[in-house]
């Protein structure tokens, strides 16, 4: 997988990808928070760990993660990206316009500040 993911048990979900995203990697994504939501109603936030964007290993990547945002966007309540990249700065701007989660961009020096925010 080219998509670390890791649910702690606050809710907030990290993903690092390492590589080009796969549809795999959101399946497995899924298969890890939607028990959560299940059983806690919502996410308590995201954390994306990206110091430059991989891009999808192919067009089923894509839309695999176009559907996951689509079937989970309302069930998270922050996300926070942790990125140096001017271009991945520019994203969650874009982004708002397609989930329901409040989004925040951290220098990638700032892991601590972005979780205590996701948490708050």
């Amino acid at each position: 997988m080219a998509l670390d993911a890791k649910l702690d048990d606050t809710g907030i979900l990290v993903l690092t990808p390492d590589g080009p995203l796969t549809a795999a990697d959101f399946i497995a994504v899924a298969a890890l928070a939607d028990p959560w939501i299940e059983t806690h109603g919502k996410l308590t936030g995201v954390l994306i760990d990206m110091h430059t964007f991989p891009g999808w290993e192919d067009f089923a990547a894509l839309s695999s993660h176009l559907k996951f945002v689509r079937e989970h966007h309302t069930e998270v309540r922050r996300i926070a990206a942790l990125t140096d990249s001017k271009l991945l700065s520019l994203a969650p701007a874009l982004a708002r316009h397609f989930v329901a989660a409040e989004i925040k961009v951290f220098p990638s020096t700032q892991r601590d500040e972005a979780l205590g925010w996701l948490g708050s």
